[in-house]
C-alpha cells in the first residue's frame, strides 16, 4: 500500500510524514475516522513506510591532498512529500514483501469468528483472506470483512487468545525493519481482555510501533484510548469521491458528482450506491410516500411486501436515499441550489418534499429514520421496521394537507 493508494487526506498524510521528520512519532498510534475514510489503508500505507530502512546512496568524494584515491560515502536519502516518500518506498528490495502484505516485521489484528465449534480463533488463522480483502475492497467496513470470511451471523471479535498472540509476536525482535509493527484493525471489538494489552503499550519493547484504526472513539477501551497518539482522519470531500469514482471506478461525471454529494465523505458508501446503480430509489420512494398520503393501507403493505424482500443493503440504500433528500430539503430552505444543479433529480424531489412537510416535520422524519438504519444494521425484522416506520411517518405528515408528490 502506498500514499497514493489512499484518496485524498493530502493534509494528514503530510502530517504523518512530518512527525517521522520530526522525530515526534509515539509508541502507539490511534486512526481514528469514519467507515469509508481511508483510516486503515492510510494506516498501511504509514507502516510500510515507517518499516522501511534509511535509504543510503553513494555520493563521491573528491581526492585527498595527498593523493589517495577517492572514495565513497553514503548519505541517507530524505524524501519530504508523500508522492516522492512513494517513489522511494517502490525502489526498496523490501517493498515485494510490504506490497504483498508479507513483511516479518508487521503483523495485523482485526475481528474474527471460530471457524468450527471449539475454535480459539487468532487473525493469523485468516491472513490469507484478510490479504485478499484488503487488495479487493480496502475501504471495506467490518459487515464485508465478516461476509469475505463466511462468518454469516457470528459476531467477530478479538479475542483473549488473540491478545496473547501479540504479546508474544512483539516480544520478537525485528528481522529487518526499523520497527516492529502491529496494525489493529477494529480496536472496538476488543472486550475486557483487551487490558491484557494495556503494559505492552504503556512499556512496549523498544523500536515497537503499535497503529490502531478505529471509526468509534466512544466503543475503544478508555485505558488504551488513554495510552495512544490521536491521527484524526476526517470524511472525504464530494470532489476527492468524485475523482476517485471518475479515475477508479470509470463513472460518468454526472453520476459521480451524484453519487458524491449523498455519500457523506463515505468512499465505501459510495461503491454501495454504484454497486447498486440500477435500483431507482427516487421511484421506491416516491411510491412509499404517496401510499402513507394518498393511496391508502392496501398500498401501503403491497409496498411494505416488497421492500421487505430485497435485503438489507438495499433497504439500508433506500433510507440513505431517503435522508439525503430530507437534508437537501432543509438546506434549500436556506440557500439555494446551485447554478446547475437545478434540474438534479434529487433536488426537484426536495423541493416538492418542501410542500408536504414543514422543518419541524423533516427534523422528526430524519430522527426515524436514524433509528430505522440502526436497526437494520442489527438484523431488525424488515417487514415489521417498515410497518411501524410506515405508520410514524403517516402520523408525522398528516399534521398537514396531502400532496400527492408526482
Amino acid at each position: 500500500m502506498l500514499f497514493q493508494s489512499v484518496i485524498g487526506q493530502k493534509e494528514i498524510k503530510q502530517q504523518l510524514v512530518q512527525m517521522i521528520r520530526q522525530n515526534r512519532l509515539g509508541h502507539a498510534l490511534l486512526f481514528l475516522g469514519k467507515e469509508g475514510s481511508g483510516a486503515l489503508p492510510l494506516a498501511i500505507a504509514f507502516a510500510n513506510y515507517v518499516s522501511l530502512p534509511k535509504n543510503l546512496v553513494p555520493q563521491q568524494k573528491e581526492p585527498s591532498l595527498f593523493g589517495d584515491e577517492p572514495v565513497t560515502d553514503k548519505i541517507i536519502a530524505d524524501p519530504v512529500t508523500p508522492e516522492e516518500i512513494d517513489a522511494w518506498m517502490q525502489q526498496q528490495p523490501a517493498w515485494s514483501k510490504l506490497h504483498d502484505m508479507v513483511h516479518p516485521d508487521i503483523h495485523y489484528s482485526y475481528p474474527v469468528v471460530p471457524k468450527k465449534s471449539g475454535d480459539k480463533p487468532i487473525s493469523t488463522d485468516y491472513i490469507n483472506e484478510w490479504r485478499r480483502f484488503i487488495n479487493e475492497n480496502p475501504y471495506g467496513n467490518v459487515y464485508d470483512w465478516l461476509q469475505f470470511i463466511n462468518a454469516e451471523n457470528k459476531q467477530g471479535n478479538i479475542t483473549v487468545h488473540e491478545c496473547a498472540d501479540i504479546i508474544r509476536k512483539m516480544n520478537l525482535k525485528s528481522f529487518e525493519s526499523r520497527f516492529k509493527v502491529l496494525i489493529m484493525w477494529m480496536p472496538e471489538m476488543l472486550g475486557k481482555e483487551g487490558n491484557k494489552l494495556l503494559k505492552l503499550i504503556e512499556e512496549p519493547p523498544p523500536d515497537t510501533l503499535f497503529i490502531l484504526v478505529a471509526e468509534n472513539e466512544s466503543l475503544v477501551l478508555p485505558t488504551i484510548l488513554s495510552r495512544t497518539q490521536l491521527i484524526k482522519v476526517p470524511p472525504l470531500s464530494a470532489l476527492d469521491i468524485e475523482s476517485a469514482l471518475a479515475l477508479r471506478e470509470g463513472v460518468s461525471l454526472q453520476k459521480s458528482q451524484q453519487v458524491a454529494a449523498i455519500s457523506e465523505g463515505n468512499y465505501h458508501e459510495a461503491q454501495q450506491q454504484l454497486h447498486h446503480a440500477d435500483d431507482d430509489w427516487e421511484v421506491l420512494l416516491r411510491d412509499w410516500l404517496n401510499s402513507i398520503v394518498k393511496t391508502g393501507p392496501a398500498a401501503q403493505l403491497t409496498w411494505i411486501e416488497s421492500v421487505s424482500k430485497i435485503g438489507r443493503e438495499k433497504q439500508k440504500q433506500l433510507l440513505k436515499y431517503f435522508t439525503h433528500i430530507l437534508e437537501m430539503a432543509i438546506r434549500l430552505r436556506v440557500i439555494p441550489p446551485a447554478s446547475g444543479q437545478e434540474d438534479r433529480p434529487d433536488v426537484i424531489f426536495a423541493v416538492k418534499f418542501n410542500n408536504l412537510c414543514d422543518i419541524s416535520q423533516l427534523e422528526a422524519i430524519a430522527q426515524e429514520l436514524d433509528q430505522a438504519a440502526y436497526h437494520i444494521e442489527r438484523n431488525a425484522n424488515a417487514k415489521i421496521l417498515f410497518h411501524a416506520l410506515t405508520i410514524k411517518l403517516y402520523h408525522i405528515i398528516s399534521n398537514k394537507s396531502v400532496i400527492l408528490i408526482q
